[in-house]
This record gives structure tokens, C-alpha cells and sequence, in this order.
């Protein structure tokens, strides 16, 4: 089987924000819909009007939803052993967020966008502040060559970085 090699481009910003006024932030920023229901949801839409609407009333102002939430600090603070874990434990959160209705616009160019979409952002305290990353959907998709799904990564990428910047103050 063929092995193909993707470069992905990780772009950050240092915050220095407490960590806990940027996650605040981010959820003011990002829908919350309860994922059980949203599925349901778009299994019922029996247009594509329906699922639009069912889209657009689970994101947030910044136009992205939270698929999923990863407290991989929570984590680290469970092991009191030495180091930095137990309280000291660095603050390390993961944030699955996307929109399916641009996720559509990829996949319909480039199947494989949907491996990398939803996106993850990444928020974790450092001694220079908190960072904010995130890896560049137009890098993950530049190896395929297709013009019309690069457009949509570029769009993408660009809204993502306005939240992260956003959020980070």
C-alpha cells in the first residue's frame, strides 16, 4: 500500500491571559449543541435547508461548534508523583471544533478532508504564557492539488485563527 507523506504547518500565538479567561472565552465563542441530539438531528434533516438550519443553530458566533473536549491537564494532575504532575501539573486542554457545512465544502473536493476535519485547537500553559495552536488545514490538504478544497482550507484557517486571536486578547 502506498505510503503518502503530509507536511502540516502548526500556526500559535502566546496569550498572556490566564488560562482559565481563554478557555472562558472560547466557550462564549463556540457552540455547545449536546452531540447525542445534533446527531439525531442531522439524521432526521430531510433536506438540505434542514440541515443547514440544524447546523447553524448548533454553532456559535464564531461559527464553529465543540465536537469534543480533551483535559489532557486533568490528566497530568492525577499522578502526585514527581515532577510537574499532581497540582503543579501544567494546564493542557484539546479542542475538537468544526463546522460540517465547511467540512462539506472540503470533502466534496477532497475525500480525505474528512479525516483531518473536525479540527483540533490546542490551548496549554507554558512559563511564557498560555498558547494557542493550531495545525493548518490548507497544509494538510496541499499534497492533493485541489484548488477548490485549498480555497475552502484558506477560509478555514483564517476563521480559526480569528478565534484563537480572539480569544487569546
Amino acid at each position: 500500500m502506498p505510503v503518502n507523506q503530509i507536511a502540516v504547518e502548526r500556526w500559535s500565538l502566546v496569550s498572556p491571559k490566564p488560562f482559565a479567561e481563554i478557555v472562558e472565552a472560547l466557550d462564549a465563542l463556540l457552540g455547545h449543541p449536546e452531540m447525542r441530539e445534533f446527531g439525531m438531528n442531522v439524521m432526521k434533516a430531510g433536506s438540505w435547508q434542514e440541515l443547514e438550519h440544524v447546523v447553524r443553530a448548533a454553532i456559535g458566533r464564531s461559527g464553529f461548534m465543540e465536537f469534543a473536549r480533551f483535559n489532557l491537564g486533568q490528566i497530568l494532575s492525577k499522578d502526585h508523583g514527581a515532577g510537574e504532575q499532581g497540582a503543579a501539573a501544567p494546564k493542557i486542554l484539546r479542542l475538537v471544533i468544526g463546522n460540517p457545512l465547511i467540512m462539506k465544502k472540503m470533502a466534496e473536493h477532497v475525500h480525505d478532508a474528512a479525516s483531518y476535519a473536525p479540527v483540533t485547537i490546542l490551548v496549554d500553559e507554558r512559563v511564557d504564557g498560555v498558547h494557542l495552536s493550531y495545525d493548518l488545514m490548507a497544509s494538510y490538504l496541499l499534497p492533493y492539488g485541489n484548488l477548490s478544497a485549498l480555497k475552502v482550507a484558506g477560509e478555514l484557517d483564517a476563521k480559526v485563527k480569528a478565534l484563537l486571536t480572539a480569544a487569546a486578547g
